[in-house]
């Protein structure tokens, strides 16, 4: 039975902005990527059934304990001297959806192929199209997310309903997650990328759109909804189709992936931490005799017209720089009100 994601390549994706970005046409935000200069590897599972029927009803525990463990999980295995021994960052995008719109969650992580040494004095590269074992990742994993999946219940944090409910009692729990101890979490590992590009283009097909896209949608009669769907157990040439649902089953499917109010799906570990990402970047960059890219013409003009002061527009609640949509004299109305939350968080 699969096991939670771990999608392992190379590039810090830096997403330093308001909690809800502004974006261009092409869906990424409007700040410049940063990137690291690391070779690229990648792996990918999705979590098992029986946790992911415990999430559907407990998305802001069960997704969070997804994001932190896979990060814990990746640092842990990266920092010990018989895997890589060094200090890794990494990029996590929170994934819920299957391609038929099911409740499929899993997270996209991205993390250079390599890192700091602890001394923080060279670079320590992966071996060629290699990063860490999927096996030891798996396993270290299942353990802490079964661990703190556990504490969760124990602290009464988790709620069971409809099928499920039964598992509010302790002995039907605990014989719930020790099936899941016996069984393996399977990693799956991919080629790697193509380069920081390549990055980009795939992971921001995940990052700010909810469960499917327009292109998808082929027909809607007033009742029912047709939209195109892979199905991956297929033969390459049989895996995309049609499905049809009523539209609302249609909603209902995509109902699910609107993730809780304030839930951060996008979150950044390690080197990358939005803290210290940008020293540790450039001391990557200097470690690896790799020049600081050219600045954009935005960047420049950016530049020019900052504050002296760079946490004078910190965003609140995740740290992040807010984007000026207007400036507006005292007494003034705004051109622009702003729009009430709608519950659906697209970011």
């Amino acid at each position: 039975m699969p096991s939670p994601v771990t999608r392992i390549a190379s590039a810090a994706i830096g997403i330093a902005q308001s909690a809800k970005p502004l974006l261009p046409k092409n869906g990424w935000p409007t700040d410049k990527p940063i990137s690291c200069p690391c070779r690229i590897s990648m792996s990918s599972s999705p979590l098992p059934g029986p946790i992911a029927d415990i999430a559907y009803h407990n998305k802001a525990v069960v997704y969070d304990l997804l994001l932190k463990t896979a990060a814990e999980t990746l640092i842990t295995i990266a920092a010990d001297p018989r895997h890589l021994g060094a200090r890794i960052g990494l990029t996590a995008v929170l994934h819920t959806w299957g391609s038929a719109l099911t409740h499929h969650p899993h997270a996209h992580i991205i993390v250079p192929g390599g890192g700091l040494a602890p001394d923080g004095q060279h670079w320590i590269a992966c071996r060629p199209r290699f990063l860490l074992s999927v096996e030891v990742l798996s396993r270290l994993f299942r353990r802490l997310f079964l661990e703190r999946l556990t504490a969760a219940y124990q602290a009464g944090r988790l709620e069971f309903f409809a099928d499920h409910a039964g598992l509010a009692e302790p002995a039907r729990f605990k014989a719930y997650v020790a099936a899941l101890r016996k069984v393996e979490w399977v990693v799956y590992a991919k080629r790697p990328f193509g380069g920081p590009g390549a990055v980009l283009a795939y992971l921001s097909r995940y990052t700010h759109r909810i469960a499917i896209a327009n292109s998808r949608l082929v027909a809607f009669d007033g009742t029912r909804v047709t939209f195109k769907w892979k199905d991956y157990r297929a033969k390459l040439d049989a895996r995309y189709k049609l499905m049809t649902l009523d539209v609302n089953e249609f909603i209902r499917r995509f109902l699910i992936h609107v993730l809780p109010d304030g839930f951060h799906r996008i979150r950044h570990y390690g080197l990358f931490a939005n803290a210290n990402r940008t020293g540790n970047i450039a001391l990557a960059r200097r470690l690896l005799g790799v020049p600081d890219p050219a600045p954009s013409s935005g960047e420049r003009d950016d530049t020019e017209n900052r504050h002296e002061d760079d946490e004078w527009n910190a965003c609140p609640c995740c740290g992040g720089r807010m984007i000026i949509i207007e400036t507006f004299e005292p007494g003034c109305q705004p051109r622009q009100w702003p729009i009430p939350s709608s519950g659906l968080d697209s970011s």
